[in-house]
């Protein structure tokens, strides 16, 4: 049975990554993004090719899939003149593989919908390198027989797919997952900044708390930072900003109030208002270090 064609548009550090596998398992694709370079990249590995708009990739394509980075962009893409929604038709797949607030998921599989058009959202966990080799943790949600029809092509890029249920499942789902990871980060980094003002040694602190129930992966990402000054955990203040923010605004949507989450993201934007926000959420101990007292 010959693959279906993929259209995917974000060439990012994942999105790049995922095509390069997606090409070494022998799919055609066709591809947009703004860096033309990252372009070039997918075009010389052959068997694929640049479309000139969304809704060119969507004619060209039997699935199109998105790693793309905020809500009101994939918004844009879908929703264009020349957008994917006036590209796409009956029984195509639209899969989106970044991060949205689940009410605009659930808005755009609607209007998908009254064309017969699937919808998944799919964000993902693990690393770029992962991505590279098909090994991603993907959270998949929509509707069931969509998912079961384009499964053997998530399959060959996650190691993990997890069905979830319904569409928008999936993106509140990363959200949760999210709000706790970049929590943990904060919460930890702000220890080991305390810890230096007291004058407890930074490594020892760590050795302590490792020893223990506090300790995760994420600890050690915190104490390669603060520690040993290795920024290696590959998100962004920026991106983990943004989905404090999409978190919180999920919360609201379901009429209650993240407390904890207001923190995290309160911290966040301090530290992006400061200058920190390319760097490594880790890096968000050099803005804990340097915090004074009112």
């Amino acid at each position: 049975m010959s693959k279906p064609v993929i259209g995917f548009i974000g060439l990012g550090l994942m999105g790049g990554n995922m095509v390069e596998n997606l090409q070494k398992k022998g799919y055609e694709l066709v591809v947009m993004d703004l860096n033309k370079d990252a372009v070039k990249a997918v075009i010389e590995r052959g068997n694929a090719r640049e479309a000139a708009s969304a809704r060119e990739l969507a004619e060209a394509s039997d699935i199109v899939m998105l790693c793309l980075t905020k809500s009101d962009v994939v918004e844009g893409i879908v929703y264009a003149d020349d957008g994917l929604l006036a590209g796409l038709g009956e029984g195509k797949v639209l899969i989106d593989f970044g991060t949205s607030i689940p009410a605009s998921t659930r808005k755009i599989g609607a209007d998908l919908a009254r064309k017969g058009v699937g919808m998944l959202d799919a964000p993902l966990g693990r690393t770029p390198a992962h991505a590279k080799d098909g090994l991603l943790n993907i959270m998949v949600g929509g509707d069931k027989a969509t998912f079961d029809k384009v499964k053997p092509v998530l399959d060959d890029q996650g190691e993990n797919i997890f069905y979830l249920g319904a569409l928008g499942a999936g993106h509140t789902t990363k959200l949760i997952n999210n709000f706790m990871g970049m929590t943990t980060v904060c919460t930890m980094s702000q220890a080991f900044a305390v810890a230096d003002r007291a004058g407890v040694d930074r490594a020892q602190l760590y050795d302590i708390m490792s020893a223990g129930p506090s300790n995760s992966p994420f600890m050690g990402f915190c104490k390669n930072y603060a520690v040993d000054g290795v920024s290696d955990l590959g998100f962004s203040i920026n991106n983990a900003n943004k989905d404090l923010g999409y978190f919180l605004k999920m919360a609201e949507d379901l009429g209650t109030r993240a407390e904890i989450a207001e923190g995290t993201s309160n911290n966040l934007q301090a530290a992006v208002d400061v200058g920190l926000g390319e760097g490594n959420v880790p890096e968000i101990f050099d803005y804990f270090l340097k915090l004074d007292r009112a």
